[in-house]
């Protein structure tokens, strides 16, 4: 079975969320990693996850919602993460497009990561349009001591194995699949093979061809074929080695649920 390592569960119409997680099943994805984004959305990504056979939890706050961070959010966020389905914290990082001041995000993030420090969870990473600066920051707060994994990477090999030194997985979603992506190609067959997880971004971020469609985590095994071909493995060892590699990542014992 394949391991979504960031979805959106949660964003998805509550309509139609049976149905796409039982597509995600049929195609042989089992494994969802449903990470936060703002803190009035993170009663309901537990629920969604604790309603979703295979669902683990990484609530926090992304670059976009920095504002909404004080001392009642650390500590409600803190009481989040001793749930056993928080493995880790979530979607946290830097963002040089949103409308917060980047001074205010990198407060944040140094908040969120010592949380997680703290707590012994991995971290899942945003970074868009500020990877020098991210990475200053994680090497500044020994992110290594935790890992995690860095969501939606897109950077050079160079960045690939500074992020690695740092002990984050790097993930591999839809962009992979999407014609003209040859520097992402390039990345894909030269990273070790231990650091590389699969992702969908559900509900975005589609991979080709439904680049232009409301992404669904049943289309992983799109993402998972075309790094089959890059790597020249088979669909087994695809799933096998990501799936091992988020497991690993996530800490999660090897007869431990999902």
């Amino acid at each position: 079975m394949l391991f979504d390592s960031h979805v959106h569960l949660d964003r998805l119409p509550a309509a139609c969320l049976a149905d796409a997680v039982a597509a995600a099943w049929s195609a042989d994805v089992g494994q969802f990693l449903v990470p936060g984004i703002n803190r009035a959305g993170w009663d309901h990504l537990l629920a969604v996850v604790n309603q979703t056979p295979g669902a683990l939890a990484a609530p926090g706050l992304h670059p976009q919602s920095a504002h909404d961070w004080n001392d009642d959010c650390h500590r409600e966020l803190a009481g989040y993460l001793t749930r056993p389905e928080c493995v880790a914290v979530g979607e946290i990082g830097l963002d040089a497009v949103v409308a917060v001041p980047s001074a205010q995000q990198e407060q944040v993030l140094r908040h969120q990561l010592r949380l997680a420090i703290d707590l012994g969870k991995p971290v899942l990473l945003h970074g868009r349009r500020s990877t020098g600066r991210l990475l200053q920051i994680l090497k500044e707060e020994r992110i290594e001591r935790i890992g995690g994994i860095w969501h939606a990477f897109s950077g050079s090999l160079e960045t690939a194995h500074s992020a690695i030194r740092l002990g984050l997985a790097l993930a591999l979603g839809g962009p992979l699949t999407w014609p003209g992506s040859e520097r992402a190609a390039t990345v894909a067959r030269a990273l070790p093979a231990e650091w590389i997880v699969l992702e969908t971004d559900a509900p975005w971020r589609a991979p080709h061809p439904h680049r232009q469609e409301t992404n669904r985590p049943q289309w992983l095994p799109l993402i998972a074929e075309r790094l089959s071909e890059l790597r020249d493995w088979s669909p087994q060892e695809t799933a096998a080695i990501t799936t091992a590699n988020v497991r690993r990542v996530l800490r999660l014992q090897k007869d431990s649920a999902p």
